[in-house]
């Protein structure tokens, strides 16, 4: 196949392709970005995702109590019907028990742990709300992180970053969502240990494929594609900026209008209690933390040299 028609054929596949927060499996370089922010919202595409969806996306906390505050299951319910997704086609609590940890036809393998384990770590980083206990040892004090509406996490480590930080387990967790043509390529190489379209094989032969339906009859699809090219254009630091009154600001990128609503489709059809932990706003970063992001070579920084910045 010529260089030419493969690239044209590889980007078709990636408009398919599946990931919380759209990272990982960029094997196609997207566009710079150059529209004007779109009213009201403050996000430019690629990032404010598809015009007719981006209303349902979180708005801006207007005060502190709406900061990492979580959707709801009212809200959320109504929301994945919004959003075009058929709340009856979820998986069972059995078939989630199964999934997140491993089990199931085609689980119970080392790969199979590794990748429930990644989906598990990355459901709960995006659902770091008042609602998602999440804790971290900082300067050697058991802390409690909450960061959701930021559209950050702390990693491990101790780390401030963004989710879509190559180290990142919600970066890494892609290959596990991939649908299988993203595997073929040779281009597709995923970390040691990590199956590449592991959940789409786990859901077919789980008795799950109506779910896979659901979802890709609803608005997924199409918000895959404008995440898949908003994660090209931000490079390490992977912020967003949110524009309003000639003033720029940033925020995660999980809260990007088009990846939120992509890793909530995601997380809802695998649990929508979970989804229902989401945060409900965006905000926007402390001007001090987004230039220490930006700074870093890395994208990264010690969450203890920052923390002080965000409110208690």
């Amino acid at each position: 196949m010529a260089s030419k028609e493969r690239g044209h054929r590889t980007q078709r596949v990636l408009a398919c392709a599946t990931g919380l927060a759209l990272v990982g499996v960029v094997l196609a370089q997207a566009p710079s970005a150059t529209a004007a922010p779109i009213d009201g919202t403050g996000f430019a595409q690629p990032y404010a995702g598809t015009t007719k969806y981006l209303p349902l996306a979180p708005v801006e906390a207007s005060s502190a109590r709406q900061v990492n505050k979580p959707l709801g299951r009212e809200r959320a319910d109504q929301l994945a019907e919004n959003l075009g997704f058929d709340t009856s086609k979820v998986l069972s609590k059995k078939q989630y028990a199964a999934f997140i940890s491993g089990k199931g036809k085609g689980g119970g393998t080392y790969k199979a742990r590794q990748a429930a384990k990644l989906v598990e770590l990355s459901v709960r980083y995006l659902t770091n709300t008042t609602a998602t206990k999440m804790y971290r040892t900082i300067d050697g004090k058991k802390t409690r992180i909450l960061l959701g509406s930021y559209g950050l996490i702390v990693n491990e480590d101790g780390l401030l970053e963004s989710p879509a930080n190559p180290t990142s387990p919600v970066r890494q967790v892609n290959w596990v969502l991939a649908p299988a043509p993203v595997c073929e390529f040779p281009e597709a190489k995923p970390p040691p240990g990590i199956p590449c379209g592991y959940m789409v094989k786990w859901f077919r032969n789980n008795d799950a494929r109506e779910t896979l339906r659901a979802l890709y009859a609803s608005a997924y699809p199409g918000e895959v594609v404008y995440g898949n090219k908003s994660q090209g254009q931000t490079e390490y630091t992977q912020l967003v900026p949110n524009t309003n009154g000639g003033k720029t600001r940033y925020v995660g990128m999980a809260m990007a209008p088009s990846i939120w609503i992509v890793n909530f489709l995601l997380i809802y059809a695998l649990n929508p209690r979970a989804a229902a932990n989401m945060p409900a706003y965006w905000a926007a970063l402390p001007p001090e933390v987004a230039e220490a992001i930006t700074d870093s070579p890395t994208g990264q920084v010690p969450y203890s040299e920052v923390k002080g910045y965000f409110p208690t």
